[in-house]
């Protein structure tokens, strides 16, 4: 994550920066600034304001660099990084200086050869916005007010570089005008994982990679008492009450992985009681069928309550494995979180459905069919 100049790598060669290691980006980006500010650091925040064409980051996308050069964040591949690093440390170390007064903006891949020297895809043109020696007090209040679960605007006025924070219920994408830029921040995406086992352990460990903040309920001590996984909060009480009590958000995750009824159902029938942006239970078709009668029998369910439980859950790479099925169930749960809507044929109910008809019908073609692979 953090990356040092070529210039002063000798110098801090074998120091780290401090980070809470696996959480939200932005948020680890915030955290840095916040630390280097605090030590009376200059730095930098970088915001990608504008795309044109392809662009490796999206809009909204930060990073941080301070003044001997070291880098949270991304806004490109690297080399625009690179090219940022290399440009104020140079004016840094020559006379002390880097940007001050009002945010100053930046293009980069503006000509064929400079995209190809950043490594812009396609021509792609990027605009940043550097704004110069965030407030600390400031920084602080937003770290503290997204630790709360609070969507916060971040309001930087264009001419003076003063900010204001909003809280706000709506996660909007970053606004710009010819006064302020308007960035929203969010809290942590936060997953539950309902029992504890070798597939669990290998999608917490992929969700901490994708900045969740990962919480593992296992009342089983047989099962918990065997978990490896660092960064992940381990809790023992019942699903049912742990679900309840996580208060699960529009950026909270519930997946059940125990395959036993007494504690997935009920932790699952709470969890279509939240805005929880994802629900979902492991199981094969038929007995996902079975869960699903079973709720509509005894808990008084119907189709339309369960519509948003998910299940069997993933997509169909053909996954054999518990990793291999963890990726699966990952890459979905990332396409519920960023709005994308899969082709029926991934789903993995579907997909094996259309496969048994073909096994079933050796007259019909394979190439109408998911591949396997």
């Amino acid at each position: 994550m953090v990356k040092l100049s070529p210039n002063f790598e000798m110098a801090y060669k074998g120091r780290k920066l401090e980070t809470s290691g696996m959480e939200n980006l932005d948020i680890m980006v915030l955290r840095t600034l916040l630390a280097w500010r605090s030590a009376g650091q200059r730095a930098l925040l970088v915001t990608v304001v504008r795309t044109w064409g392809s662009s490796p980051r999206p809009i909204g996308s930060i990073m941080a660099m301070n003044e001997m050069g070291s880098v949270v964040g991304s806004v490109s591949g690297g080399c625009i990084e690179d090219d940022l690093i290399d440009r104020h440390t140079k004016a840094y170390s020559s006379n002390g200086a880097m940007p001050q007064g009002a945010p100053q903006f930046v293009k980069y891949g503006i000509s064929a050869d400079e995209a190809h020297r950043f490594g812009l895809p396609c021509g792609g043109t990027l605009e940043l916005c550097l704004e110069s020696d965030p407030d600390p007090a400031s920084l602080s209040e937003l770290i503290q007010t997204l630790a709360q679960g609070q969507l916060v605007q971040r309001h930087l006025n264009l001419a003076t570089g003063a900010v204001s924070l909003q809280l706000t219920d709506q996660p909007e994408s970053l606004q710009m005008s010819a006064e302020a830029l308007v960035n929203t921040f969010g809290p942590e995406y936060r997953m539950l994982i309902i029992g504890a086992g070798q597939m669990s352990e290998y999608l917490a460990t992929m969700a901490l990679f994708n900045g969740f903040a990962v919480t593992m309920c296992d009342p089983r001590e047989e099962y918990r008492g065997s978990w490896q996984v660092a960064g992940v909060r381990l809790t023992h009480e019942m699903p049912d009450d742990v679900v309840r009590e996580f208060k699960a958000d529009r950026r909270t995750c519930v997946v059940a992985l125990t395959h036993d009824p007494k504690l997935d159902d009920l932790a699952l029938l709470e969890a279509l009681e939240t805005e929880a942006f994802y629900v979902g239970g492991i199981g094969s078709r038929r007995n996902n069928e079975a869960r699903r009668a079973r709720m509509m029998e005894h808990f008084d369910q119907t189709e339309d309550s369960l519509k948003r439980l998910r299940g069997p859950i993933g997509i169909y790479i053909g996954s054999k494995t518990p990793a291999e099925i963890a990726v699966s169930v990952m890459a979905e749960l990332l396409a519920v979180k960023n709005g994308v809507t899969l082709p029926r044929d991934m789903a993995v109910a579907q997909a094996k459905n259309d496969l048994e008809v073909v096994h079933n019908d050796p007259g019909l073609p394979v190439c109408g069919v998911l591949s396997r692979s």
